[in-house]
C-alpha cells in the first residue's frame, strides 16, 4: 500500500502563492504517476496537476500557467507551486500517486488551501 502525507498549504491572498509538497512511502520506486487533485464544497474532485513517470502531465487549463509540478523520482515526493491565485482556487488539495499504468489511485488526507479575495 502507498501511503501519501501532505503538507503545506493554509491561507493566501488573491495573486498570492503557496506550495504543497506530497512524499510517498510503502511503494516501488519510482511511482509511475504522482500529482494532485482538488474538490471545493458542492463541486467535484478534479485533477490539478499529474506528472508521469514518461514525462506526460495533465495540467489544466484553469490552472495552466499559474501552477508547476515538480517531482523528486529518487524520492518519490512532488511538489506543487502555486502562483497567481484566485479565490476559485480555494479547495481541499488530494496528494495522488498510481504505482504503475492501470493501477487503482491512492489519495492522501488532503490540506486545505484558502484563497481570500
Amino acid at each position: 500500500q502507498v501511503q501519501l502525507v501532505e503538507s503545506g498549504g493554509g491561507l493566501a491572498q488573491s495573486g498570492g502563492s503557496l506550495t504543497l509538497s506530497c512524499q510517498a512511502s510503502g511503494s516501488p520506486n519510482p511511482l509511475f504517476r504522482m500529482g494532485w487533485f482538488r474538490q471545493a464544497p458542492g463541486r467535484s474532485r478534479e485533477v490539478v496537476a499529474t506528472l508521469t513517470t514518461d514525462d506526460f502531465a495533465d495540467i489544466p487549463f484553469s490552472v495552466r500557467g499559474r501552477f508547476t509540478i515538480s517531482r523528486d523520482f529518487a524520492k518519490n515526493s512532488v511538489t506543487l507551486r502555486m502562483n497567481s491565485l484566485k479565490p476559485d482556487d480555494s479547495a481541499v488539495y488530494y496528494c495522488n500517486a498510481r504505482r504503475w499504468l492501470g493501477d487503482s489511485d491512492f489519495w492522501g488526507r488532503g490540506t486545505q488551501v484558502t484563497v481570500s479575495p
